[in-house]
């Protein structure tokens, strides 16, 4: 899968974001579970991972009426090692 660089960056850039993403690093949890850690209500909570999930950073399963998050490891590895190779391709041409 090829993941948008630019997508990626614009969608971490937001701290709430990046919380959110920590909290789904070891478990999986619905939208009810994750506003608990935040001062915000469940629509701002509902947008954050939509931008996360448009970025294929999360992503979530159905469970009933949940859908419950979980971190795509595999996209952050690759955009950040993307990203960085394309820094290591300019040194090699200098």
């Amino acid at each position: 899968m090829t993941y948008d660089l630019n997508k990626f960056f614009k969608a971490i850039s937001d701290p709430n974001r990046v919380k959110i993403m920590e909290l789904l690093k070891d478990k999986e949890l619905n939208v009810s579970e994750i506003c608990q850690h935040f001062d915000m209500q469940q629509p701002s909570v509902s947008h954050h991972l939509s931008v996360l999930k448009n970025a294929s950073i999360v992503s979530g399963t159905k469970r009933g009426k949940e859908v419950y998050y979980h971190l795509d490891s595999i996209c952050i590895v690759n955009c950040c090692n993307g990203f960085q190779e394309q820094f290591v391709e300019v040194e090699k041409r200098k």
